[in-house]
C-alpha cells in the first residue's frame, strides 16, 4: 500500500497506510487525541475566562542561552511541514538543529532565518516557492521531504541574551519506508569578508553518495557596480583542481540574467524554483551596504554524486579595463542535499560575534 510519501496530484486520490501527526506548543508529543489539552502556556492568561481548549499554549518561551527540543519522534516516517514563527532580538542568533536516527551529530545547523532562505526577517519579503514559502509577516514554512528510520530530534538554541517566543508547528507523518532512508541535511556558511582572490566555499567534506537539492544566500557587496560575474562550480566524486559542473553567473545560477537588472534596477523575484526574494538597499544613514537574498532548488534537477561533493562560486565584479576585479564580499549560505548517511560530520557553526548581521 502507498505509503503517503509522494509529492503529486495524483498522489492524492490513492489509498495510504500513514498515519498523520503534527507536533507544536498544543501538543508536545504529537500523541492522537492529546492536543488542545494544555492548562497552562504562553496563552493562560487570555484564556482564564474559557478554560482548556482555548489556545492556552500557542507557543514557547526559551530562555536566553538555552536549547528547547521542539520535537522528538520515535518512529518510522518523515516531516513533511515545518511552519515556524515568533520574535528574538537578533535572528541570526536562533539556530535550528535536525538530528536522525539516535546521531549525537546534527545533519540540520543553521540560523532559523537562513535556514528558511529568509536571512532578513527584520524587513519583510514574500517568498513563494515549492520548497520555502515566507508568508506575511514572518510565516516561515518548509517542505522539504525528510524521512527517518526510527527518530528525528528538533531542537532550537537561543543565543540571544532575551528570551524569545517561538510559535511552531512540525507536521509529520508515521509510515513504511519504502527503502534505506537519504537524509535531509543542510549546512550553514558565512565568509566576511572573502579574502582577496579566493572562492567562497558553499559546500565541503561531504563524503558518501547523495544529491545536492538547493542554495539560499546572503550576499553583502563591498563595492560599488555590478557584482555576480562569478562562476558557480560543483565538483564531484573526485574531482580534484576543475569541476563536472561549472556554471557562467551569479545571476544565471540563480535562474535570472543580465544583472537582474531592467530599466536601470535590481527586479526582485520569487519562483518555484529560484528568486531574488529582497534587495536591501542602503538608505543614505547607517545602513551602508546593498544585500541580496537569494535561493537555487534543484528539485527537478538535483545534482548527483556517489562519492562526494564541494561547491564554491566566485565573487567578480568589474574594474577598469574591462578586466574582472575579485570581490572581499560578505558571503553567507545554507546548501540543502541529502546523503546516506544519518548526519553531516562538518565544520560548527561560527561563534555568535561571527554570525551577526551588522
Amino acid at each position: 500500500m502507498y505509503n503517503g510519501l509522494g509529492t503529486s496530484l495524483d498522489d492524492l486520490a490513492r489509498r495510504s497506510s500513514a498515519v498523520t501527526r503534527s507536533i507544536s506548543a498544543e501538543n508536545f508529543t504529537g500523541e492522537k487525541g492529546k492536543a488542545g489539552m494544555a492548562t497552562e502556556g504562553t496563552g493562560a492568561s487570555c484564556a482564564r475566562d474559557l478554560g482548556i481548549g482555548w489556545k492556552v499554549s500557542p507557543s514557547v518561551s526559551i530562555k536566553a542561552h538555552s536549547t528547547f527540543t521542539l520535537a522528538d519522534i520515535k518512529a518510522e516516517g518523515a516531516i513533511k511541514h515545518i511552519w515556524l514563527t515568533g520574535g528574538a532580538e537578533v535572528w541570526r542568533w536562533v539556530i535550528l538543529r535536525i538530528y536522525w536516527d539516535g546521531s549525537d551529530v546534527p545533519a540540520v545547523e543553521a540560523p532559523v532565518c537562513d535556514f528558511f532562505a529568509n536571512p532578513l526577517p527584520d524587513t519583510y519579503s514574500q517568498l513563494s516557492s515549492l520548497a520555502v514559502c515566507v508568508n506575511p509577516r514572518i510565516g516561515m514554512n518548509c517542505y522539504w521531504t525528510m524521512p527517518f528510520k526510527k527518530e528525528a530530534r528538533v531542537t532550537i538554541e537561543n543565543m540571544n541574551d532575551k528570551d524569545c517566543v517561538i510559535y511552531y508547528q512540525i507536521d509529520y507523518v508515521e509510515t513504511k519506508l519504502d527503502e534505506e532512508p537519504m537524509y535531509f541535511c543542510a549546512h550553514f556558511n558565512r565568509t566576511n569578508p572573502l579574502p582577496y582572490k579566493e572562492v567562497y566555499t558553499i559546500l565541503d567534506g561531504v563524503k558518501g553518495s547523495g544529491q545536492f537539492v538547493g542554495t539560499s544566500m546572503l550576499w553583502g557587496v563591498n563595492n560599488n557596480g555590478w557584482w555576480g560575474e562569478g562562476e558557480i562550480k560543483f565538483y564531484l566524486d573526485g574531482d580534484k583542481e576543475f569541476p563536472t559542473i561549472c556554471g557562467t553567473g551569479t545571476e544565471d545560477y540563480f535562474c535570472g540574467a543580465y544583472d537582474f537588472d531592467y530599466n536601470g534596477g535590481y527586479v526582485e523575484f520569487t519562483s518555484p524554483y529560484s528568486g531574488l526574494s529582497k534587495v536591501a538597499r542602503p538608505n543614505g544613514l547607517y545602513q551602508a551596504n546593498t544585500r541580496f537574498a537569494l535561493y537555487r532548488w534543484h528539485i527537478t534537477d538535483p545534482i548527483y554524486f556517489k562519492e562526494d561533493i564541494k561547491v564554491t562560486i566566485q565573487a567578480l565584479g568589474w574594474r577598469q579595463g574591462g578586466r574582472y576585479l575579485p570581490l572581499q564580499d560578505d558571503i553567507s549560505s545554507v546548501a540543502y542535499w541529502y546523503q546516506d548517511a544519518p548526519y553531516a560530520d562538518l565544520a560548527p557553526l561560527p561563534d555568535r560575534d561571527y554570525l551577526e548581521l551588522n
